[in-house]
């Protein structure tokens, strides 16, 4: 097992898949990690549907793909749609109060563990934001009052190098004090 820098480099945005299902013991698991997420007065804001049925998967791909975006999803083999569930009240009170909105935060560190979990797993994945959520809550029968934050595509890569990370210098982002 490598180190937690060597997994984080070997995590990129994956958009050329394999036909390959993904077993849905490793989906468990990326869910899991995404579970045992911090989150602000542990709240939890979340829930997730796993999309892995080939009836399904198709339809998720082209309510991602408005506008000419996201072409690649019609060859991915399973989704995770994140959703943003009522944070819990004293999260929601601490909001108010400091001018903060901690469930979006939550998510986002959900969604990070999910997909190192997934890199771990053998898996890539893209974190996808542009996407119909009208069609899709239709689709999956979410109810119209919950948001759909994000859109994880998921599945094992065909690429078999990866790409070179283009990054801030690190002098360029922090300051010492």
């Amino acid at each position: 097992m490598g180190s937690f820098f060597d997994l984080i480099a070997r995590r990129e945005s994956c958009r050329n898949y394999l036909d390959k299902k993904v077993e849905q013991e490793k989906i468990e698991k990326c869910i899991e990690a995404a579970r045992l997420a911090p989150s602000a007065c542990n709240s939890q804001p979340w829930s997730f549907v796993a999309v892995c049925s080939d009836e399904v998967v198709p339809k998720v791909a082209k309510c991602l793909q408005e506008m000419g975006m996201n072409k690649f999803t019609d060859k991915c083999p399973a989704f995770i749609v994140i959703i943003e569930e009522k944070a819990e009240l004293a999260a929601r009170i601490g909001g108010k109060i400091m001018d903060q909105k901690y469930a979006p935060i939550d998510i986002g560190l959900a969604t990070a563990q999910l997909c190192l979990q997934a890199t771990e797993e053998g898996l890539g994945t893209c974190i996808i934001g542009w996407f119909n959520e009208l069609k899709l809550k239709k689709l999956l029968d979410i109810t119209p009052q919950k948001r759909i934050r994000l859109v994880i595509a998921i599945g094992y890569s065909a690429d078999e190098t990866l790409r070179e990370k283009k990054r801030k210098e690190i002098g360029e982002i922090v300051s010492y004090k």
